[in-house]
């Protein structure tokens, strides 16, 4: 009996073994291949790269001064189109519109006043003549009053149309800085520590490396 169970187990072995060649080689290309591709990977300079770019502060338009004071001293208001505050040209147009128009008016009264008192003064008729109480000493007076008054006039809207300029310069300076994401003020609330540790309202200026 054992030395049948012997050549059943021999005989099983034998057949087990004769199955594998040992000459037979395993190709790669009948593998089955994996459907997701494997990820390349990276070198250091693309990812110091892709931190970088997700680090990059966001970017900030800017205005040239130069341009902004050019176009103000071409036309007032002009440089205020120019750093988009256009709420600032009505004020600008009207400030300029007044002063010239307070002189030119101030001008015609002394041009009035003026050729009244020449002809006063040399005994002709004049448009005030007739008048009570009109004579070279009053139309003296008004000539000179309408002249300050013009001369006034047009020293303030001088004084507006530099300030316009001005304005719009340094308007173009700042927009940079009141624009720039790493320097803000913003509402906080502060701790006085000297005061019991009661929280007080306040700004916060934070400016980020």
């Amino acid at each position: 009996m054992k030395k049948l169970f012997s050549v059943f187990l021999f005989f099983c072995f034998s057949l087990i073994f004769s199955q594998v060649n040992p000459n037979d080689t395993i190709r790669v290309e009948n593998l089955p291949k994996d459907s997701i591709p494997a990820a390349k990977p990276q070198s250091e300079s693309q990812i110091l790269g892709e931190i970088d770019q997700k680090n990059a502060p966001a970017t900030v338009q800017k205005f040239s001064p130069t341009k902004a004071g050019l176009y103000s001293a071409v036309l007032p208001g002009l440089g205020q189109y120019y750093n988009k505050k256009y709420w600032k040209i009505p004020i600008v147009w009207g400030a300029v519109g007044t002063g010239v128009g307070i002189a030119l008016w101030n001008d015609k009264q002394y041009k009035r006043y003026r050729n009244a008192f020449v002809a006063e003064l040399n005994g002709l008729p004049h448009e005030f003549s007739g008048i009570k109480g009109i004579d070279k000493t009053v139309l003296g007076n008004a000539q000179d009053s309408s002249k300050r008054q013009r001369d006034y006039a047009i020293g303030i809207t001088g004084l507006i149309y530099i300030l316009n300029i001005m304005d719009a310069v340094v308007d173009a300076h700042l927009y940079e800085g009141r624009h720039d994401p790493d320097l803000a003020i913003v509402p906080s609330v502060i701790n006085d520590q000297y005061n019991l540790g009661i929280a007080k309202p306040g700004l916060t200026l934070s400016f980020r490396f």
